[in-house]
């Protein structure tokens, strides 16, 4: 059996006072940024305020959306550039910025590509809400997209010796006639320790654990669980705003219809469960929308409910294409009946009509016509392979659209439109991608897209 990876940060012994690039942040936005700038001969260096590297990335589950790729055809699936385009922008109400969202689908194989001439191989496709075709992405094992990506991106980081540092907190971006040149940072040993770049990457991820922030921008949404690891507080967009940076889509946020929320801890609940085959019901044991429209949609129709929460219905051979349900059963998180009555009766509702709502859903996948909500997509195995599995979820602050407002060269923009020199920003940090509505499987996608762009754009700004 091959022994466990574990990367081991940088000794803070180590830290110089000088890098070519600064990238704050380790989840997969960074971790690629990094990879990519030094490929291209830069010395970079990763700076983590947590004491794990990762950031929201390693909580990820479903897969990584691309079009056009080798995968897909050798599925039998023919995509488009512009099909997945078009599901984006209507999945984001069409608010997205469309050159973000141009330069993203027209370079998510090439994503795909590169990744795999690192060795980090996506071969198994699965589909995610507001797709219409199969495009998500993930390493034929079915393990979560996520921990998969970090660990092996992490696994290249140590082969090229690439410094990454944790417990390391960026406090300021230094500036020089309206140029960035370097951070303040503050460690477990010193505070105001200054480090000269020639550029700056903002790789911090979101805000979605930062309830005041939250609240500044959607009061409603205060008091919300979230799927986010703690250190998701918005940490970049304070430190772009102080540096003169202006901000866009901050009142998008968007909350996950699936979250399991019956523990201490909320658990997101991946799409790649309802786009291998699950249905959702409600206590009442009735299909009550369809599953893989838009997360925004699923979650208003949950909060319809009067439990305002419901259930992921699934068998056995949903469960073998899926097999973050291993961990999910693992923590006690997953109900089972050995028959659809039996779960029915754990559940505490009518046998009879949860059993029919199975019988008519299977009815639906062996037609491929949904006529109670028109799901089209998720319909390649039927639910009949007991035992049978149901998991109770509830919607969940999952995801924010908004941020730092940048291009599609991932610079960062001032709010009469020029660029701040020297200063980049990739990933959930920066907002415009997503509109109103991140699409499931488009944040790991972005990590490495847009992480590869800031990457290659640093590199071309510096050799400038």
């Amino acid at each position: 059996m091959a022994e466990k990876f574990q990367f081991v940060p940088t000794d803070l012994a180590d830290l110089k006072d000088r890098y070519d690039l600064v990238v704050i942040g380790s989840g997969g936005t960074g971790l690629v940024a990094a990879m990519q700038a030094h490929e291209l001969g830069l010395k970079p260096v990763v700076l983590e305020k947590m004491p794990k590297l990762g950031g929201n990335t390693t909580r990820a589950s479903s897969g990584m959306n691309a079009a056009e790729t080798n995968v897909q055809l050798h599925n039998h699936v023919v995509d488009s550039f512009e099909e997945f385009y078009a599901d984006t922008f209507k999945g984001g109400g069409q608010l997205n910025n469309p050159e973000m969202l141009r330069y993203f689908t027209s370079h998510s194989a090439l994503a795909i590509d590169w990744l795999a001439d690192h060795g980090i191989v996506l071969d198994d496709l699965t589909v995610t809400g507001g797709m219409q075709k199969k495009r998500t992405h993930r390493p034929s094992s079915m393990a979560p997209i996520g921990g998969f990506l970090v660990t092996e991106l992490l696994k290249q980081v140590q082969a090229e010796k690439i410094p990454v540092f944790t417990n390391v907190t960026v406090t300021k971006l230094n500036l020089t006639n309206d140029k960035v040149t370097g951070v303040t940072v503050k460690d477990e040993q010193a505070d105001g320790v200054q480090i000269a770049a020639d550029a700056v990457v903002l790789a911090t991820g979101g805000f979605g654990a930062n309830q005041k922030l939250i609240g500044k921008y959607r009061e409603d949404l205060v008091g919300y669980n979230t799927t986010n690891q703690p250190g998701a507080t918005g940490d970049g967009i304070e430190l772009a705003t102080a540096a003169g940076a202006a901000l866009v889509d901050m009142d998008q946020i968007q909350v996950h219809p699936t979250v399991q929320q019956d523990t201490d801890h909320a658990f997101l609940i991946g799409e790649a469960v309802r786009g291998e085959g699950a249905i959702l019901v409600g206590a009442d044991g009735q299909r009550f929308v369809n599953e893989l429209d838009t997360r925004k949609n699923v979650t208003n129709a949950i909060n319809q409910l009067p439990e305002k929460s419901a259930y992921l219905i699934f068998d056995t051979g949903i469960r073998s294409r899926v097999k973050a349900v291993e961990f999910y059963d693992h923590i006690g998180l997953v109900k089972h009946g050995d028959s659809i009555a039996d779960l029915a009766t754990t559940l505490n509702m009518d046998a009879d009509t949860l059993s029919s709502t199975v019988a008519t859903w299977n009815q639906a996948v062996a037609d491929q016509n949904d006529t109670d909500f028109g799901r089209n997509m998720g319909m390649d195995r039927d639910i009949a392979a007991g035992p049978f599995f149901a998991i109770h979820i509830a919607p969940a602050i999952h995801y924010t659209m908004g941020g730092i407002k940048i291009n599609a060269q991932t610079q960062v923009l001032k709010a009469d439109g020029t660029t701040l020199s020297g200063l980049f920003a990739a990933g959930e940090v920066a907002g415009g991608l997503h509109g109103n509505n991140r699409i499931g499987g488009n944040s790991i996608a972005e990590t490495v897209v847009f992480g590869r762009q800031a990457g290659e754009q640093v590199y071309t700004y510096l050799k400038d």
